[in-house]
């Protein structure tokens, strides 16, 4: 299963950012969103290197909290 995991942009120089998440960082593709007008502090959806879709504050905190959610129900499993 592939997810994309919300970051925010720290820096921005070109069409490349360095984003971070939960004290992640990296290096993030910004072509995709070239005519969105993405700054410093947006939050974007990356997937594979890509930055795919900008999100607000509050939908990237929901994202986050499902995916915190699946990792702790992830953890709790006795089947592996």
């Amino acid at each position: 299963m592939c997810l994309g995991i919300p970051m925010q942009i720290q820096s921005i120089d070109g069409f490349l950012a360095r984003c971070v998440a939960r004290g992640a960082e990296r290096e993030v593709s910004l072509f995709m969103l070239q005519d969105e007008g993405i700054g410093v502090g947006d939050y974007v959806v990356v997937h594979l290197g890509h930055a795919i879709d900008r999100v607000s504050p509050e939908d990237a905190a929901a994202a986050w909290e499902i995916y915190d959610a699946m990792l702790s129900a992830d953890e709790g499993r006795s089947d592996r």
